[in-house]
């Protein structure tokens, strides 16, 4: 069979124009944008509570030309005017009024995605491509741990939201401080802990490391910076003995690393814990 060229290939869907409807601070670090305009009656919702899209953000005072296509954009302007993908997690998706929000973690002028949403305002524009996703709450589980920072709290926040009203388990959330919380309405069974620190990871690991988990039946979650995930899926893995098809578990962001950076050495990541744990004989 003949090799197929790249005009034969399946095109990804184009991006989608979105524009901001409103935002606000939902936290004293997290900012909350909402998303409508024509193009999200496309959006296809994603089954999975971690549902993500890729955010692509303009070059400051650079006009593309429609339709919006990155590919021919990189090919045809200089590196300094080409638009800058983000990932993010989709807070929630109203199918009716095609409206999608995304919270985002604001600190200063830290980043690009972050300050752009401390000052977005209704009109602004952006276009958003996706959802993927890989994770949802399984009802049958007799026992749920979520564990993130707060990049990760978006889609522990949603996951919480659609466990079954008898679920067990526990969460735990790290952010700077008690104003970073947010209101996480969670069942009876699930206790939920903060831990506040500006160093992403040790208090996590510390708190995790000393929990209790029946790990015969229970299905975890972790996500956020790569360091501690790195450092949790080893003692959840090798040390608990979590099986590996019921774990979700991912580096959103690698301390001092740009998305574009982590990206580049995010399959190096995974084949090292790989290799632990095929050291310790659990692969």
């Amino acid at each position: 069979m003949a090799d197929r060229t790249t005009s034969d290939r399946p095109r990804r869907p184009a991006p989608m124009a979105v524009t901001v409807l409103r935002a606000g601070r939902i936290s004293a670090t997290m900012v909350r944008v909402w998303f409508g305009g024509p193009e999200l009656h496309r959006f296809q919702a994603s089954a999975y509570t971690d549902s993500y899209v890729k955010l692509t953000f303009p070059s400051p005072g650079v006009t593309y030309p429609e339709p919006f296509d990155l590919g021919q954009i990189q090919a045809s302007y200089p590196q300094t005017q080409w638009p800058v993908v983000r990932t993010y997690t989709v807070r929630s998706w109203d199918s009716d009024r095609a409206e999608l929000a995304i919270d985002f973690v604001v600190h200063g002028d830290h980043g690009v995605a972050g300050p752009w949403a401390a000052r977005a305002r209704p009109g602004d524009r952006i276009y958003l491509s996706g959802p993927g996703g890989g994770y949802s709450p399984d009802p049958r589980a007799r026992w749920h741990l979520l564990v993130g920072d707060e990049s990760a709290l978006p889609a522990i926040a949603a996951a919480v939201e659609s466990l079954a009203a008898d679920a067990e388990g526990h969460v735990l959330i790290e952010v700077p401080g008690p104003d970073s919380e947010i209101a996480l309405p969670a069942p009876v069974g699930m206790r939920i802990s903060w831990l506040h620190s500006h160093t992403p990871g040790p208090a996590l690991v510390e708190a995790v490391a000393a929990l209790s988990i029946p790990c015969d039946d229970v299905q975890a979650f972790v996500h956020g910076e790569a360091g501690f995930v790195a450092d949790l899926r080893r003692l959840l893995r090798v040390t608990v003995g979590v099986p590996r098809e019921r774990l979700s578990i991912s580096g959103y962001w690698r301390l001092g690393a740009t998305e574009e950076g982590w990206r580049a050495s995010k399959a190096d990541w995974n084949a090292a814990a790989e290799e632990i744990e095929r050291r310790a004989g659990v692969a």
